[in-house]
């Protein structure tokens, strides 16, 4: 399915963009180079952060690229359920050597003079986890030429992103790695989801603009999939994270085959909202107390997160991954476009009954 969006890259692979320092230049410039939809992620930077990354991969790469925005989230969590949290945390920070981060530490990540950059300098695509930005604001990134996409994980966001005027949904499943897009989250909601194939039918029959399906999607088969369930695009992640070019660290990396950490699951543990990674100690034994309090308490576990990577013990790191880890190959990340797309090829060949092409990228 063509639309104005995938009219800008030949495949139809969207790199989703991972916060964290993953979803680095070099890595957005090597997907849209080989025909991919690369993206940086603009979450836990600076505005100037933001555009020095954006000025570095505009010299990379001269083919469209995004670049992902959180929206502000409203202040639900009760100070006293952080501050239990704290205190139970307590031993990771003397364990660790090093102390708690504050709570307060901001809540907007830098929206509004991050919007004001990307309006001053335009980029191709801009997207937007956890909440539908307003309408004015979609309406200025239009005026300035910007394709609009934003998260949703259920139909009834996915109308919302459609009544602000995004050009795009991306419909999230729940196999995802990484946070949930949820618009809201509140204690009562626990760690909800539905299933990518599911969710693409969903929003289909509920909204009349394109969809890009994100979901443990890890193989070109996979990609067919969701095309061929209404998608007109899939947002891979996992996927890429364990690519040469991907800004994660290495442990992370290595974590995705490892047989230590055999599943995922959805957690409140490192950042006080539902997000999926590999099952490690500090997942199983804080992941049943952490409140829903984002970002309070990815402030709090900052600090634990970066010393945990420096002792070099991924127990105690947020290993994000979707729920296809185990199949992610370590593979440049233009080469790895360049093989989802023969797979594609190869699957759309054998669903319409015809030869494939000896497994040639078309």
């Amino acid at each position: 399915m063509s639309t104005a969006l995938t009219d800008l890259f030949p495949y139809p692979i969207v790199q989703a963009p991972m916060a964290g320092g993953v979803s680095v230049p070099r890595l957005a410039a090597a997907v849209s180079d080989a025909g991919g939809l690369g993206f940086l992620a603009a979450g836990y930077k600076t505005a100037d952060g933001m555009y020095q990354e954006i000025k570095q991969l505009r010299g990379l790469t001269d083919r469209p690229f995004g670049v992902n925005l959180f929206v502000p989230q409203p202040e639900h969590a009760e100070s006293g359920a952080v501050d239990l949290y704290a205190h139970q945390l307590a031993g990771e920070a003397t364990w660790y050597e090093t102390e708690l981060g504050d709570p307060e530490s901001g809540r907007d990540d830098g929206y509004d003079t991050k919007l004001a950059v990307l309006l001053d300098n335009p980029v191709p695509v801009v997207s937007f986890h956890f909440g539908v930005p307003a309408p004015e604001v979609v309406d200025a990134l239009h005026r300035a030429g910007t394709f609009v996409l934003v998260t949703a994980t259920t139909a009834e966001e996915a109308l919302a992103v459609r009544q602000a005027g995004a050009d795009v949904v991306i419909a999230q499943g729940v196999e995802a790695g990484g946070h949930q897009g949820s618009h809201r989250d509140l204690p009562e909601n626990g760690c909800p989801g539905t299933g990518v194939l599911a969710l693409v039918a969903q929003v289909r029959e509920t909204v009349d603009i394109p969809v890009v399906a994100a979901g443990g999607i890890m193989r070109g088969s996979q990609i067919a999939a969701v095309l061929a369930a209404g998608a007109s695009a899939a947002q891979l992640g996992t996927a890429f994270l364990a690519t040469s070019e991907s800004g994660a660290h290495a442990l992370h990396k290595a974590a995705l085959t490892d047989p230590v950490f055999p599943r995922t699951e959805l957690t409140r543990a490192f950042s006080g909202r539902p997000a999926r990674g590999l099952v490690n100690r500090f997942l199983r034994e804080h992941g049943p107390y952490a409140p829903a309090a984002y970002p309070d308490l990815h402030h709090l576990t900052a600090p634990l997160r970066k010393a945990a990577a420096k002792a070099g013990d991924a127990q105690g790191m947020a290993l994000w991954a979707g729920q296809g880890h185990r199949m992610a190959r370590g593979l440049p990340a233009g080469r790895l476009v360049e093989v989802l797309a023969a797979e594609l090829d190869a699957a759309r060949a054998a669903l319409s009954g015809f030869p494939t092409s000896g497994g040639e990228v078309r």
